[in-house]
């Protein structure tokens, strides 16, 4: 199960999708209310806990067990609420890039004031107040033409309440065992991501591993990200006995 960071789509896994697949592993590519294909359904009520409801959604109407479910970015947040309901389902957790929320902690808790203050200044002008304009991709280290226009003609606005909402209780995921991949070219994510980066690398349940790509891997090194996501697969639930 692969799930999309903020304000991108199920589209973005597209290249990673299919290499899985390739592989003969069965994938899933949600989109979140109100973003990708389903932007039309954009309002200012949807929460993150109508994010959650998505994820947890598509678990239960494609019958996934034993899935090894993949987070990128905001995503992060959205999994880890998620698990609370999906756990049992869920053999390990990948958190790529992605934010990893204590109890009642939200994805502004996580990024910092000043950084919270200019996504609301944002909204404030250029979202009515409730929403977060579409993206550039260079913010997310996309740099090659080609992808940044497609990327650029498929991210969408994302209501800013999905990042001010407190995720609910989160103890499942951080039991559960799992990866955090560190994308390490990623200029402007180092200090968002902090906490999250930290808190993976001290825990022994998840495996610690550095990808040399930018944040959005998934569009720029989908070969390199399908290796660790395979590698994933094995080595999932296994105690992590060391850190690079």
């Amino acid at each position: 199960m692969l799930l999309h960071g903020g304000r991108h789509g199920g589209w973005c896994w597209r290249r990673v999708a299919r290499r899985l697949r390739a592989a003969g592993h069965a994938v899933h590519t949600p989109t979140l209310t109100g973003l990708g294909e389903r932007s039309h359904l954009l309002r200012p009520d949807i929460g993150l806990d109508v994010h959650v409801q998505d994820l947890v959604g598509v678990f239960a109407c494609e019958d996934t067990e034993q899935a090894v479910l993949v987070a990128h970015s905001y995503g992060g947040a959205v999994a880890c609420a998620a698990m609370e309901c999906i756990g049992p389902r869920v053999r390990g957790l990948v958190h790529l890039d992605a934010h990893m929320p204590r109890t009642g902690e939200s994805v502004f808790d996580l990024i910092g004031s000043e950084r919270a203050t200019q996504m609301v200044a944002l909204a404030d002008a250029h979202g009515e107040g409730w929403f977060l304009p579409p993206s550039d991709a260079s913010a997310y280290g996309v740099s090659d033409p080609a992808d940044i226009a497609w990327v650029n003609s498929r991210t969408t606005a994302q209501p800013l309440k999905t990042y001010r909402d407190p995720t609910g209780c989160t103890d499942r995921a951080w039991a559960a065992p799992g990866m955090y991949i560190e994308c390490v070219r990623s200029p402007t994510w180092p200090k968002l991501l902090e906490r999250a980066r930290e808190r993976s690398v001290r825990d022994d349940r998840f495996h610690y591993r550095r990808l040399d790509a930018v944040h959005d891997a998934m569009v720029t090194a989908p070969d390199a990200l399908t290796r660790l996501l395979l590698e994933c697969v094995d080595v999932v639930g296994v105690p992590a006995s060391s850190r690079p």
